[in-house]
């Protein structure tokens, strides 16, 4: 499934999630393969296509037929970028995984600078762009997504993670056994290793259609990393019910102490009101925050795949 090439560097499985980019897939194909040819390493690219609508598994199939070093894995919905990756992740057969974008954002030719940094300490590379191309309001999302997953991975990394990654192809085994439908591919690598490094490289405007991660998919996005892979927001809910709790001993004192001194209790509803919807909207906020994970804990009961694979390249017709 690859060519012969230099024996002495390790063996590269490519995984890019293909969704809705027929008009970019062929430019990406002839920008990867010299840059793989360059690294002097044997190859595989296996393009995963996520319920595209657009016509680009016919792409995909075509790209297998013609280079035998590509295999096409075609899912039967669209299921997500990171469920993507994991399906290729896991159909990968070297000894080191590549991650891109279909949408050559992350220019192929700056492959060899993570392979450089891939040293025998290190397990996962990313490329972080120097300058995202995005738009305002989409690298604001952006980098709350990442805030959160700072927070989920709990690595100082998390700011630099990139869908342009090099990983060994051994981390896999980590989480082999994970079936959850909320798939990160990021948290799931902490559960192998802490090795991280980034390392700076280019980004470039998209040519072709239009990103689809919206700000909306973004925020989203960030919450289900939060409440999928974190406790987060149980112990901030605990926190909030802690400081309420006090802010209304506080209040009660101060009636107690006013009554005594005075004789006369604090006047007006508009207070007592407001001390009430204080003490409900936390106490409605933590069981919103606990509806989450029990939310999760169904969905986990359900045993929902992460993906289903529709047709592979690789099995015969």
């Amino acid at each position: 499934m690859s060519r012969d090439m230099d024996a002495k560097s390790p063996r590269l499985s490519v995984v890019i999630p293909v969704y809705n980019s027929h008009g970019s897939l062929r430019t990406l194909m002839e920008r990867l393969v010299p840059a793989l040819e360059a690294c002097g390493a044997a190859h595989e690219i296996i393009l995963v296509n996520d319920g595209s609508a657009d016509g680009s598994w016919k792409v995909v199939d075509a790209l297998s037929k013609e280079h035998p070093f590509v295999r096409g894995i075609n899912l039967m919905r669209n299921y997500g970028q990171h469920n993507a990756l994991l399906c290729g992740i896991r159909a990968a057969e070297y000894e080191v995984v590549v991650t891109i974008d279909d949408d050559l954002q992350h220019p192929p030719e700056e492959l060899e600078k993570l392979l450089a940094a891939l040293t025998d300490d290190v397990d996962v590379v990313y490329g972080t762009p120097k300058r995202e191309q995005h738009g305002f309001f989409r690298d604001l999302a952006s980098k709350l997504t990442k805030i959160a997953l700072q927070s989920a991975m709990g690595a100082a990394t998390a700011r630099k993670v990139s869908a342009f990654r090099v990983m060994r192809t051994h981390l896999r085994d980590a989480f082999d056994g994970y079936r959850s439908p909320h798939v990160n591919i990021d948290i799931l690598l902490t559960w192998a290793t802490t090795s991280f490094v980034a390392v700076d490289v280019a980004h470039d405007e998209r040519r072709v259609g239009a990103s689809n991660y919206t700000f909306r998919k973004l925020v989203t996005h960030a919450i289900n990393m939060v409440t999928g892979f974190s406790t987060l927001p149980l112990q901030l809910a605990s926190w909030i019910g802690f400081a309420c709790t006090l802010f209304g001993v506080l209040v009660l004192a101060t009636v107690v102490i006013r009554y005594l001194l005075v004789g006369s209790s604090v006047p007006g509803f508009s207070f007592l009101a407001s001390v009430v919807a204080l003490f409900s909207g936390a106490q409605l906020l933590a069981l919103g925050i606990i509806g989450e994970y029990v939310a999760r804990i169904h969905a986990r009961s359900l045993e929902r795949p992460a993906y289903v694979v529709r047709s592979d390249t690789a099995e015969p017709s």
